[in-house]
Parts: C-alpha cells; sequence; structure tokens
C-alpha cells in the first residue's frame, strides 16, 4: 500500500499499473495479486486508510479553546493532504470512476465544513469574530477555506513551486481568510497564539 501511495502520487493513479507496484516491492505480480487481486483492491484499501486518517483530523475539533485549535488541525490537514496528494489532483476522476468514494468524501466535506462554519459562531461568542456583516457571508467563506485546504497542495504541485515553504504559504492563505473578521480581541490573540508559530514556521525553512 505505501509502494502504490508514492507511485499514484509520482505518475497519478491512472498510469500505475499492478505489475509496476509489484516490481516496485521486488515481488511478482501473482504474489501480489494473491493479497490484492488487481489495483482497484489496493486503492479500496488505501482509501479506507484514507478516510480514517480524515475522520481523524475532524475528530481534533475543538480540543484547544483558542485559536490554536485550528491552527493545530492545519498542521494536520496539511500533512494529509502532502501523504496523498494523487487523490485530490485525481479527485473529479477518481469520484467518476469510484462512486462509493464519491460519497464517503461529500460526508468529510460536509462535515469539515461544517466545522470551519462553526468556528464562526464559536469565535464570535468568544469576542474574536464581529457580527456577520450580511447573511450568508460565514457560509461562503467556510466554503473557500474548504477549497483552499483541499486544493492548495495540488495546484503547488502542479505550478511546480518550492515545497518548503508551502506549509507557510498554505496556513497564511487560510488565516487570511479570518484575519478580515477578526475584533481587536482577534487580532490580538492571532498576534499572540498564530503569528509566533507562521514565524517559526519560516524560520525552520
Amino acid at each position: 500500500m505505501n509502494a502504490a501511495t508514492r507511485l499514484f502520487n509520482e505518475n497519478g493513479m491512472a498510469n500505475v499499473r499492478l505489475q509496476q507496484i509489484a516490481n516496485d516491492v521486488g515481488i511478482s505480480a501473482g504474489n501480489l495479486a494473491y493479497h490484492f487481486r488487481n489495483k482497484e483492491a489496493i486503492i479500496d484499501a488505501i482509501k479506507e486508510e484514507l478516510y480514517e486518517e480524515a475522520a481523524g483530523i475532524l475528530s481534533t475539533y475543538r480540543i484547544f479553546p483558542n485559536l490554536m485549535d485550528f491552527d493545530n488541525q492545519l498542521n494536520k490537514y496539511f500533512a494529509f493532504l502532502q501523504k496523498y496528494p494523487f487523490y485530490f489532483m485525481d479527485l473529479l476522476e477518481i469520484e467518476r470512476n469510484y462512486p462509493d468514494i464519491h460519497s464517503k468524501h461529500q460526508v468529510h466535506i460536509s462535515k469539515m465544513i461544517s466545522q470551519i462554519r462553526k468556528r464562526f459562531d464559536y469565535n464570535r461568542q468568544r469576542g474574536l469574530i464581529i457580527e456577520e456583516p450580511r447573511p450568508g457571508i460565514y457560509d461562503s467563506t467556510a466554503n473557500s477555506i474548504w477549497i483552499l485546504i483541499t486544493f492548495w497542495v495540488p495546484q503547488n504541485l502542479l505550478r511546480r513551486k518550492n515545497a518548503a515553504p508551502m506549509i507557510i504559504h498554505f496556513k497564511e492563505m487560510v488565516w487570511n481568510q479570518l484575519y478580515p473578521f477578526f475584533t481587536e480581541k482577534g487580532i490580538a490573540e492571532f498576534e499572540q497564539l498564530i503569528l509566533p508559530v507562521l514565524q517559526q514556521h519560516s524560520s525552520d525553512n
């Protein structure tokens, strides 16, 4: 499964054959087929692992009572995206050919957007976020943040950007969606908790 994931990431899922996976791990295609009858069976096993990891990230919602909670979750999302870029690069093709993956992905999307949207209400109650400027803005912003999280890593790979500082740009782009809605108290917490983390990422790279 690790070899298949790496080959899918390097070449795209559609371009990898069962024989290539067998060659990569140093066994015959027949031996591999004893464990996974075809490439689809390997994909099924990888997607189960993928959705378990995604569910684990969603379960980390609201562990901390401050903005650091979301920043920690962004770290987990970024690591997840880097582990399975083939899935997000080939998302439309995968969902066309694997309807069960499509249905599970839709559930994950709904939960993810719902969590992001609830952060607006939670931090508004804490005095960090202003009242919604007009109805629907926070729903739209939650969707925009989901799009950024889901497609930031793939679009950087497509543009062949340097991978090292990607997490800095990734997190800055997401936080920039929230920053205009911060109150003075929200800005103060952001500068105290989040800005040093972003600067640390920058110095590490």
